[in-house]
């Protein structure tokens, strides 16, 4: 069994993508989890998840990819992102463990370089587990949650064009116009007119609002806020003061 194992080792580290150095190289994904994730943390670069079962390999490419790799290790990520996508890397992980994949980091490179630097690597090693095969491009299809990661983290902060930028005045007026005549549906009228008592334990006192938008207002926190804590009967004081409660007609 013993000379199995690395004989696989070898044919999947020997394959197609030992052509390639990469700049880091992780023999046990598993056992080297820690390791991994605190190498890269803050780094940008293309990755290559490869199979030692049957030498199968996905590449991605992330601007943070210890956050990036962090996702792969959570379980309840994984098979959440199975439910929602076909993503064969997921399931994959899932299916044979990651004591049966080795990964390399093939590339570190400027943020904006990701997807130009994953293309290229796809492009020579042909991934087996890349549904699509054109980084960053759908093609006329769903983007993958690969390459929406890639396009959300590559405008968090002072990567985003608005960091640190407000709209003129006249912009507003146009996105307020935009807004305006939207029909609204009568659930969503129902939901955002439920009217609810707030009791403040600090203050000891109950007061009442019309809506959530409007306790909102008041409180000065964001209406979703108080939607989750409906949605999911929470019965601890809100930040440990505010206790939300719905009126019932």
């Amino acid at each position: 069994m013993l000379n199995i194992f690395f004989k696989n080792v070898k044919q999947a580290y020997y394959s197609t993508s030992s052509a390639v150095s990469p700049e880091k190289f992780y023999s046990n994904s598993d056992t080297q989890k820690l390791q991994i994730i605190s190498e890269n943390k803050g780094r940008s670069g293309v990755y290559h998840w490869v199979n030692l079962e049957n030498g199968k390999s996905y590449i991605g490419s992330s601007v943070n990819l210890g956050r990036r790799l962090q996702h792969y290790y959570s379980m309840g990520f994984l098979l959440l992102q199975v439910k929602k996508n076909k993503s064969m890397i997921y399931r994959a992980l899932l299916k044979y463990g990651y004591s049966k994949f080795n990964l390399k980091i093939l590339e570190y490179c400027e943020p904006d370089k990701c997807l130009e630097r994953e293309q290229y690597y796809i492009d020579l090693i042909k991934p087996e587990y890349n549904i699509l095969k054109i980084a960053g491009s759908s093609l006329g299809y769903v983007y993958s949650i690969e390459v929406r990661k890639n396009m959300s983290e590559a405008k968090i902060g002072e990567k985003n064009p608005m960091y640190g930028k407000t709209h003129s005045d006249d912009t507003r007026k146009k996105i307020s116009a935009g807004h305006k005549g939207r029909i609204v549906s009568v659930e969503t009228r129902a939901k955002l007119s439920i009217k609810i008592s707030v009791f403040d334990i600090k203050k000891n006192t109950t007061t009442f609002y019309d809506s959530m938008s409007e306790a909102a207002r008041a409180l000065k926190i964001k209406q979703y806020l108080i939607s989750k804590y409906f949605n999911r009967n929470q019965q601890k004081p809100y930040k440990g003061r505010y206790i939300f409660k719905k009126i019932v007609k």
